[in-house]
C-alpha cells in the first residue's frame, strides 16, 4: 500500500537532486536581491540620505535620521512576518515568495526616481519612508520562506547544509551593492553622485527582480507543503499557533539570530560611517574592504553549512558567537592604527566569525519549528531579531557620543550581540531537533 493509500505524508521530499539545486538557486537569488536592496540603502543612508533628504536637521541630526530610515523598514518587518508567515503556511511557500520579491524590487526601483528635499520638501521624506515600509513588509516574509524553500526540497539529513545556501544572498548582495557604488564613484564625480548618480544602484534592482521572478515561477511548490495541503493539515492560524504552542522556540530563535543580523548592520553601516569620519579612511577603501570580506564569505558559508550538517547547527552558531565575543575589542583597537591592511584584516575577522552564526542560523531555526507553522515561526522570529538589531547603528552612534568616540565603543555593542546569541544557541542545542521531527511525523505522517 502506498503512502497516498494509507493517508501518510512522506517523511522525505521526493525532489530529485537536480530539482533541489534549481530550488536552491531560486531561493538564493531571491535573498541576494533582498540583500542587495538592503545594502544599497545602507550605503545610501551612510552617505547620501542626510544631505538629500534631511538637510534642515544639520550634520548630526541628518545622519541620525538617515540611520533611522534604515530602522523604519525593520520596525515594520514583524508585520510583514505575520502577514506573509500566514500566507506561506496557508497558500504555499512559492506563491508567497513571488509576492515578497515583487514588492521589494518595485519599492527599491521607485526609490531611484524619488524627488529630494530640495525639490519636494518633506513630501519627499514621506515618500521615502513609505517605500521603506514596503521594503520592510517584504523583508518580513522573505527569509523564512527562502529557508523553507531550500530545506523542504532536501533530504532531512542534508537540511542544515541547504539551509545555509540562502545565507549566501547576504554577502552577494553586499558585494553587488558595494561594487556598484565603487564603479559609480570611479566613473562619476562627487557632485554628479549627489545630483543623480545615487539613483542608479536603486534602478538596477529592476532587472534583478525580473531574474528572480523567472526563477521562482519556474519551480514547483515544496513537497512538504503539498503533503500538508493534500492531508488537509494546513494550520488555520499558523502565526497564533506558533506563538501559543512554541513561545520558547520563538524566544530562542530571536536570541540566536541577533549576532548574524546585527553584525552586518554594525560592520556595513555604522563602521563605514565611523571609518570615514573618525578613523580617516576613504569611502573607496571601506567599500573595498567590505567587498573582500564578502567574497571570502562565498567560500566560508557553504563550508560552515557543511560543518553544521556534521556537528549540528546550534553548535556552529555558538562557536561563532564565542569567537566574535573574544575578538571584538582587539579588532576595534587595531583599527585605530588606520592602515588599509589592518582595515581589511579587521573586516575579514569581524565578518567571518559572525558568519559562523549566520551560516548555521537557518538550520538552527528550521529545527525549532514543525512544518505546519514553519513559515510563520521562522519569519516572526527572524523579523523580531531584525527589528531589534535595526537600531544597532543608531545605538552605537549614541554610545560613541557618550564615550567621546572611545576606540572601544563599537566593541561594547558587538560583545552584547555575541553574548545574547550564545545564550540562544546553548538553549537551542538543549532542545532536541528530533522532538520537532517526531512532532511533525506524529501530526503529519502517522496514520
Amino acid at each position: 500500500m502506498t503512502n497516498a493509500d494509507s493517508g501518510k505524508v512522506p517523511t522525505t521530499p521526493s525532489s530529485s537532486v537536480r530539482t533541489t539545486r534549481k530550488v536552491v538557486w531560486a531561493s538564493f537569488v531571491g535573498t541576494a536581491l533582498e540583500s542587495y536592496d538592503f545594502y544599497v540603502f545602507a550605503y545610501f543612508a551612510a552617505f547620501f540620505v542626510a544631505p538629500l533628504f534631511f538637510e534642515p536637521l544639520g550634520t548630526t541630526g541628518g545622519v541620525l535620521a538617515a540611520f533611522l530610515t534604515i530602522a523604519v523598514a525593520f520596525v515594520i518587518r514583524p508585520v510583514g512576518a505575520v502577514v506573509f508567515g500566514h500566507l506561506g503556511d496557508r497558500i504555499g511557500r512559492r506563491r508567497t515568495l513571488i509576492i515578497t520579491i515583487t514588492m521589494m524590487g518595485v519599492a527599491t526601483g521607485l526609490i531611484g526616481i524619488l524627488p529630494t528635499y530640495e525639490t519636494a520638501g518633506w513630501f519627499a521624506v514621506v515618500l521615502l519612508l513609505l517605500l521603506r515600509l514596503v521594503q520592510g513588509l517584504s523583508l518580513g516574509g522573505e527569509w523564512g520562506g527562502a529557508i523553507l524553500l531550500a530545506t523542504e526540497h532536501a533530504e532531512p539529513k542534508r537540511r542544515p547544509f541547504y539551509a545555509a545556501m540562502p545565507q549566501l544572498g547576504s554577502p552577494v548582495g553586499s558585494i553587488l551593492s558595494a561594487g556598484v557604488f565603487l564603479l559609480m564613484t570611479a566613473l562619476v564625480s562627487s557632485e554628479a553622485m549627489v545630483e543623480w548618480g545615487w539613483r542608479i544602484p536603486f534602478l538596477t534592482a529592476v532587472p534583478l527582480l525580473l531574474v528572480s521572478l523567472y526563477l521562482r515561477w519556474s519551480i514547483d511548490e515544496t513537497p512538504v507543503f503539498k503533503a500538508l495541503a493534500s492531508q488537509n493539515r494546513v494550520e488555520r492560524s499558523p502565526v497564533l499557533a506558533a506563538i501559543r504552542q512554541q513561545p520558547g522556540a520563538v524566544g530562542i530563535a530571536v536570541l540566536a539570530a541577533l549576532l548574524g543580523i546585527g553584525s552586518y548592520s554594525l560592520m556595513n553601516t555604522y563602521t563605514i560611517d565611523y571609518g570615514t569620519t573618525v578613523l580617516g579612511f576613504s569611502y573607496q577603501d571601506l567599500l573595498v574592504a567590505t567587498t573582500i570580506g564578502g567574497l571570502l564569505q562565498l567560500v566560508t558559508i557553504p563550508l560552515f553549512g557543511a560543518w553544521a550538517q556534521r556537528i549540528g547547527s546550534a553548535r556552529v552558531v555558538a562557536i561563532g558567537a564565542v569567537g566574535t565575543l573574544l575578538v571584538a575589542f582587539p579588532m576595534y583597537w587595531l583599527l585605530q592604527s588606520a592602515t588599509f591592511p589592518i582595515l581589511v584584516g579587521s573586516m575579514i575577522i569581524g565578518g567571518i566569525l559572525p558568519t559562523l552564526s549566520w551560516a548555521a542560523l537557518g538550520g538552527l531555526m528550521n529545527d525549532l519549528f514543525p512544518s505546519r507553522t514553519g513559515y510563520s515561526g521562522l519569519s516572526l522570529s527572524y523579523s523580531i531579531a531584525a527589528t531589534l538589531t535595526a537600531f544597532v547603528p543608531s545605538i552605537t552612534l549614541l554610545v560613541s557620543a557618550a564615550t567621546d568616540a572611545a576606540w572601544w565603543h563599537p566593541g561594547i555593542v558587538l560583545v552584547a550581540l555575541s553574548a545574547l546569541t550564545l545564550v540562544g544557541a546553548i538553549a537551542a542545542s538543549r532542545r532536541s531537533g528530533a522532538l520537532v521531527e517526531r512532532e511533525d511525523t506524529h501530526e503529519l505522517v502517522a496514520a
